[in-house]
Parts: C-alpha cells; sequence; structure tokens
C-alpha cells in the first residue's frame, strides 16, 4: 500500500493497525530486494518513448548510410 498508493509509512501502518516501524522495515527489505522501483507510465509517456526510439532507429539508419557514403566517395577520390 505504501508502494502503490504513495502514502506514507505512518499513515499506512496507522490503517493497518500495526507497529510503523514494523511496516517500515518490510517495505525497506522490498526496496532492498526490487533496487528499481516499478513505476506504472501513462500512455503519453508510452508513446513519447516510442516516438523517441523510432527516431533513435531512423538517425541511426541515416548514419550508417552517412558512412557507407563518405567511405564510397573517399575511395572514388584521386
Amino acid at each position: 500500500m505504501v508502494l502503490e498508493t504513495g502514502r506514507s509509512i505512518a499513515e499506512v501502518a496507522r490503517d493497518l493497525g500495526i507497529h510503523d516501524g514494523t511496516l517500515g522495515n518490510c517495505v525497506n527489505a522490498w526496496r532492498r530486494a526490487h533496487p528499481e522501483p516499478d513505476q506504472a507510465s501513462t500512455p503519453v509517456e508510452r508513446a513519447h518513448v516510442k516516438e523517441l526510439e523510432d527516431e533513435i532507429r531512423r538517425l541511426r539508419m541515416e548514419n550508417e548510410f552517412l558512412k557507407k557514403a563518405g567511405a564510397f566517395f573517399a575511395r572514388t577520390q584521386p
């Protein structure tokens, strides 16, 4: 509940009727076991990431083409 809702440990512990130190230990243990928090992204963020990935793919292809064109023209120059 702490991780999913963003509520404080003390607040959730009060609601559950347990000591906040106990809940804090559990939350800290979970965070150590899972170093990257599971953050849900919004549809807007996912769309933006997809656009950026598409642009990266396109730029890499253009870069490869320019490298090959440069190598070709370097060979054909006297």
